[in-house]
Formats: structure tokens, C-alpha cells, sequence
């Protein structure tokens, strides 16, 4: 089922999580292993999260230097299909433009499309670590909005090579990111707004956001969003902290501000224990108020935390 489905056939609220792939080594059982205690919530989808290729130097006997691609946490199209199989719920991939060209995002879309997964979550993704600005892959998508429209296109069975007539169509549901506190290249929020507009306006189902701590600031960008003719379902992105050094970390990291209110406690802390229970308890603070304001989904980044995220949620359902 799509995304935009879970949220149309609900009457209340749902909850969906997103993981990480586990590092290269790992089995499929570190991934059952983090969700099985979050499926008593019967999540409606759950994301997992690409991570392109880094380019790395490994010394030779010579004393010279081969650079080398490798992919730390390989698999995402994998996993989608493992947890529909085995929980027998919708997976969402992440799929980015860094690291792939349009041919090899077609051929993936059309695995996704032959494994049965109609959903998929469009993003830019970071510079690779080498790099200043992001640089796209020769033949890749340089923005999300093209990498998007490639998505619809393929909707639309239109594929790369032109020869191709009549093509079948993919039915894929497509999510966008949205940033309460503006992406961090965009020289402001009101710019920021028109780049989703025009996501949205070429095809895009739904806005998940990028994390965010003050509730005030998801409903701010919900209503500048509104303002400017963007109807679609906002599903608000949600991270406990749960250590001291996230206040710096997190900030550098996602570009996003941290309450003095939060900061304050936290500092008073004095183990990454204690810091786990005041983020927990800020973030069923924060989803209470969510889900009574109506909000379609209730989406938590877990991020090796499922015990934590298990807390808020028995709280709040």
C-alpha cells in the first residue's frame, strides 16, 4: 500500500520508523533484531535510508595509493523487500541522486518496481566527503527535482531510452523532504518553500521533515507551506537525543537548533543515561502535542535507538 493510502484510509494518526542498513558484515538479522520490538506499534511503513559510495586511498606495498569505492551500508532495496516479506509491512526506500547515474536510478526503480514496492522517498543527498558542494555522477541527477521527475516519468512509462514504446508503468508514491529551519544551502526559508512547491507541483505525494525539536517550528512551516498552495501531507520527522555530545553533533550535522529549554537539561546531566530520559520524555512531549494538533503521521528516526523510541511511543498510542 502507498503512503499517501496508509494516511487516507486512517482515522487517527499513524506511526512509521525509519532505520539505517546495517554496516557491510552484518546480516539481515541486525535489522530484525531493531525492529522486532517496535512491531507491537504496527507501524503503517517504515524508511530505510541510502548511503552512497565513499571514495577511499588504501597504500600499496610500493608506497603508492589506489583510491577504492566502498559502500559502508550497502543493501537498501534489499531490506525493503526483506521487512515486506518477513513483517509483511510497506517499506519505504530512500533513493538519492550522489553516486548514481539516471541509468542505474532506472534500473533500480525498476527492481523496486518487480519486487512489489510501490514506494519511494527522493532526495538530493550530501557532497560526498571529499567534496565542498555536492558534484552529481556524470549522467546523474544534480537536484532532487530531477531525480523526482525521472521518478514520475517512469510513472508515466517513460523511460531513458526513447526507443522504448509504450513502456510499462511504474505506480510509485513518491515523498519529498521538507526542512522546518530552511535546508541549510538555501539562502532562506521563502526560497526553500518555492524548491518544495515545485516538488510538489511536478508530482510529489508527500513531505517527510527533517528532524526538529521546537514543535512551534513544524507548525510554522506546515502554515507557510499552506500559504503557498502546497496541499499535501506533511509527516513530521522525530529523534530523541540521547547523549551530551548531540548538542553539538546534531546542529553541525542537520542544521538544526536545539531548545534552551532541552539544551538546559541535558547539561545538567550527568550521565548519557539521564540524558536519555530527558529526551525521552521532550519527545513524548512532543509527539502528544503532534498527534492532538492532527498530525497524519507520527514518523521517528531510530537510528540504533529502538528501546528509546519504544518508550515514546507506548506513551502516546
Amino acid at each position: 500500500m502507498k503512503v499517501i493510502e496508509h494516511i487516507k484510509q486512517s482515522k487517527s494518526t499513524v506511526i512509521s520508523f525509519e532505520i539505517l542498513p546495517p554496516l557491510k558484515g552484518k546480516t539481515i538479522n541486525s535489522i530484525y533484531d531493531h525492529l522486532d520490538p517496535l512491531m507491537e506499534f504496527k507501524p503503517s511503513f517504515i524508511n530505510v535510508t541510502y548511503h552512497r559510495s565513499e571514495q577511499v586511498f588504501k597504500k600499496k606495498a610500493d608506497g603508492t595509493f589506489d583510491k577504492v569505492e566502498v559502500r559502508k551500508r550497502p543493501g537498501t532495496v534489499g531490506i525493503c523487500a526483506a521487512i515486506m516479506n518477513h513483517y509483511k509491512i510497506d517499506a519505504v526506500p530512500h533513493l538519492i541522486c550522489g553516486g548514481f547515474s539516471k541509468q542505474e536510478t532506472e534500473s533500480a526503480l525498476i527492481d523496486l518496481a518487480f519486487l512489489g514496492i510501490d514506494n519511494v522517498l527522493v532526495l538530493r543527498g550530501d557532497a560526498a566527503k571529499n567534496e565542498t558542494l555536492f558534484e552529481p555522477e556524470p549522467n546523474g541527477n544534480r537536484y532532487a527535482l530531477d531525480l523526482l521527475k525521472q521518478v514520475v516519468d517512469l510513472n508515466n512509462g517513460i523511460y531513458l531510452e526513447e526507443d522504448i514504446r509504450d513502456g510499462s508503468k511504474t505506480q510509485f508514491c513518491i515523498g519529498i523532504a521538507g526542512y522546518p529551519e530552511k535546508h541549510f544551502e538555501a539562502p532562506n526559508l521563502q526560497t526553500d518553500l518555492q524548491f518544495i512547491k515545485r516538488k510538489t507541483d511536478a508530482g510529489a505525494d508527500y513531505i517527510t521533515t527533517q528532524m526538529f525539536f521546537d514543535n512551534k517550528k513544524y507548525f510554522e512551516f506546515v502554515k507557510s507551506c499552506r500559504d503557498l498552495g502546497i496541499d499535501v501531507p506533511i509527516i513530521p520527522g522525530l529523534k530523541p537525543i540521547t547523549s551530551k555530545k548531540q548538542l553539538s553533533v546534531l546542529p553541525r550535522t542537520f542544521h538544526v537548533d536545539i531548545p534552551t529549554a532541552l539544551s538546559t537539561e541535558i547539561l545538567k546531566c550527568k550521565t548519557d543515561a539521564d540524558v536519555a530520559l530527558v529526551g525521552t520524555e521532550w519527545l513524548i512531549d512532543q509527539s502528544m502535542e503532534l498527534k492532538k494538533a492532527g498530525v497524519p503521521v507520527l514518523h521517528y528516526y531510530t537510528l540504533g535507538k529502538p528501546e528509546v523510541i519504544c518508550n515514546v511511543v507506548k506513551k502516546i498510542i
